[in-house]
């Protein structure tokens, strides 16, 4: 059944079934394309008549993962101008009221789209919540920091995504008032970041952050060093309207040589010490120090701006980082002689992999350094924001995810935690194995749904006297109090015993 709602920029026709209404790939703001692609986001231009909402929208440049994590996950890549825009799944367009979650994909700011099977909110929609999915600017488009050009294109696009879902949600049902932003990896990411951020006070009432960190931001001049390498890759000027006549094709092949060349070269001295330390090897593009919509580290922001906080829902998968090393082979050369060298890398005393391996008798050098990373660029961070939140007397719940997939050897790694968030079992397999637990499913997507609606997932509030921890897990799940605080002071202190050193 066809069903048509008005919202900036005109008409829009959706579809009805199972009582769930979807509108599809509806454009929040102007087609970001030529030397627009990196200005500040503009509103939409009017469209006469229904516009169509039926299929997913266009996403941002970007080339497939590779081979590895596509098995896994698949890839993104739908052509097309008009790739700002979001996707809505209501219950009921014609009522008023109902809580708004309004979802950011991850992708490591360089993939990743709301097109993938397992964002699709209809479970949410079916138990009674309105769910937006947006799309925003990645890679060169939306984070390099290009001279002469927006800054911070991507999450500029994020908060005027969520602008819109303020001034158009009663079309479909929802209570402006009532909205809770989530996201996973980058988009927990930028769900951080987005706390942090004066430009984006207002525009949600609760946050959801999984396998986040609020660390992930590179200085102002550090981001200039990697736009001048990439300028000189393209041989062009490094400029905003040298950029601007880029076309797809050439931003695609660019950001692709530009993460190669980091990957094979972090020198510091090259790319900035906070492109190597915080983007992990991982990271080329992300979020910069801007003084404006990022004024400075997030997880130290909302440290020392209580008022930045709202009510929360953080936490990360057990064995995050088993996604990065298993899959795709990196786990088969560390050896016991190569895991000093590659903590090392990453700012750590190496010693603090003996704390990890006491713990865990059995494992191996490949094991522990999952463990530890896990913790690094997940765990700690959330733990951090959540003691903010909780000492600013805000509501705070805790979790890890600890169901392990079968698939890979990949354990409870990153991502796993998704398709159980949005009750999208089926659209999995390829990640979670054949036979995932529906259980997990149902209470994990039943605790999201409870948080949006009024604030309480289900389990314990986290404080930092108790620091209870829900662990989803089958048979049963279960909260913790505390879970492995020697392994978390042990990597406090061999962070501390680094920089110190440096």
């Amino acid at each position: 059944m066809a069903e048509i709602v008005s919202v900036t920029g005109g008409k829009v026709l959706g579809t009805r079934e199972g009582g769930v209404t979807r509108f599809l790939g509806i454009p929040y703001a102007a087609a970001p394309i030529g030397p627009a692609r990196f200005e500040a986001p503009r509103p939409v231009e009017a469209w006469s008549g229904v516009r169509e909402a039926l299929e997913f929208g266009p996403t941002c440049v970007q080339s497939p993962y590779p081979p590895p994590i596509h098995a896994l996950i698949g890839s993104d890549g739908i052509p097309g101008d008009e790739y700002l825009n979001v996707n809505v799944w209501t219950p009921d367009h014609t009522g008023s009221g109902l809580p708004v979650l309004v979802w950011i994909h991850g992708g490591a700011f360089v993939r990743g789209s709301n097109a993938r099977r397992i964002y699709d909110g209809t479970a949410f929609a079916r138990d009674g919540v309105v769910v937006v999915s947006v799309n925003y600017r990645l890679g060169i488009s939306g984070f390099a920091a290009v001279p002469g050009s927006a800054s911070n294109r991507g999450l500029r696009d994020q908060i005027f995504a969520l602008e819109w879902v303020r001034e158009n949600i009663a079309a479909f049902g929802g209570d402006p008032g009532n909205v809770t932003v989530f996201g996973e990896s980058a988009g927990g990411m930028s769900v951080v970041a987005l706390l942090a951020s004066p430009r984006a006070r207002g525009l949600f009432r609760r946050a959801i952050a999984q396998s986040a960190n609020g660390s992930a931001v590179a200085t102002a001049d550090d981001a200039g060093k990697v736009a001048r390498q990439l300028a000189d890759l393209l041989g062009i000027e490094p400029t905003a309207s040298a950029f601007g006549r880029l076309g797809p094709d050439e931003l695609r092949s660019a950001q692709d040589s530009l993460a190669l060349a980091l990957m094979t070269d972090p020198d510091p001295d090259r790319w900035g010490a906070s492109i190597i330390a915080n983007g992990l090897g991982i990271m080329s593009f992300f979020p910069t120090i801007d003084g404006d919509i990022v004024p400075d580290c997030p997880t130290d922001v909302i440290a020392a701006q209580p008022d930045r906080t709202v009510p929360l829902l953080t936490g990360w998968t057990a064995e995050e980082f088993r996604f990065f090393t298993f899959p795709s082979g990196l786990a088969a050369g560390i050896t016991d002689r190569a895991l000093p060298h590659l903590l090392a890398r990453y700012g750590l005393d190496p010693s603090v992999a003996d704390r990890y391996a006491a713990n865990r008798p059995n494992a191996t050098p490949a094991d522990v350094f999952a463990a530890v990373l896990t913790d690094l660029v997940f765990r700690d961070d959330a733990m951090r924001i959540a003691e903010s939140t909780a000492a600013a007397g805000n509501p705070a719940y805790v979790y890890e995810f600890a169901w392990r997939s079968v698939i890979a050897d990949l354990g409870a790694c990153h991502v796993i935690e998704v398709p159980f968030v949005f009750d999208q079992l089926a659209a999995a397999h390829t990640l979670t194995g054949p036979n995932p637990p529906q259980s997990v499913a149902d209470e994990v997507h039943r605790a999201w749904v409870r948080f949006a609606t009024h604030g309480d997932p289900g389990w314990s509030r986290f404080d930092t006297t108790t620091r209870t921890v829900r662990v989803f897990d089958a048979p049963e799940s279960h909260e913790v109090a505390d879970p492995r605080p020697d392994e978390l002071r042990a990597l406090r202190r061999a962070k501390l015993t680094s920089s110190a050193s440096v």
